[in-house]
């Protein structure tokens, strides 16, 4: 890394104001999800809108299983990534992360390996909601550097149309509660439709 990169990545530590807001953002994604699925019985979690369409329990199941990735692969990847770009506009890239991933204006299919494949039950994937929101907190918490390293994110290339393909380790935890926030709304989608079970 050259010196003005290196310049450049050190005058991007996150701002209070940066680490307020994903703070902020991870209460209000995570409140919404469990708020959308508290108090579901089984046929209203197994419900399918569609045989082409996921239940809740496939919705949330989905939802952790892209938290967990994040918080492991994607994480293990980022301590030995090489650095943004030096032209890297990081204030952009968070301004899609947060508003444009959490609409379901354009719908991109989920790859195969993150498909809903029954892992856990709907209390496993709850528990499992609120302590992937802890870890998430503390690792912005504790990690000095999350505007130092940075990879390739094809969510991002997809929602920009390759006009940003770069993200830092403080736009991926972004981006777990923007997806978080993104399917929260396909599951209020379920809920609003007109065969979803009265209980």
């Amino acid at each position: 890394m050259n010196s003005n990169a290196s310049a450049a990545v050190a005058d991007q530590t996150l701002t209070a104001s940066e680490l307020e807001q994903a703070r902020l953002y991870f209460q209000q994604t995570r409140d919404g999800a469990l708020g959308a699925v508290k108090g579901l019985s089984p046929a209203q979690w197994n419900f399918k809108p569609a045989a082409d369409r996921w239940s809740i329990a496939e919705v949330l199941e989905h939802v952790v299983f892209v938290q967990e990735r994040v918080l492991g692969p994607i994480w293990e990847q980022l301590a030995t990534a090489p650095p943004p770009p030096a032209d890297y506009d990081y204030k952009q890239v968070d301004a899609i992360v947060i508003h444009q991933f959490p609409t379901r204006f354009a719908k991109f299919p989920s790859p195969e390996f993150a498909q809903p494949a029954g892992r856990w039950t709907p209390s496993e994937m709850v528990e499992r909601l609120i302590v992937n929101y802890d870890r998430l907190a503390i690792v912005l918490e504790s990690t000095p550097d999350l505007r130092g390293r940075a990879l390739e994110a094809r969510p991002l290339k997809a929602v920009s149309q390759d006009k940003y393909q770069w993200m830092d380790g403080y736009q991926w935890l972004l981006t777990a509660a923007a997806h978080t926030e993104r399917h929260t709304k396909q599951i209020l989608e379920v809920k609003a439709g007109a065969d979803f079970p009265n209980n």
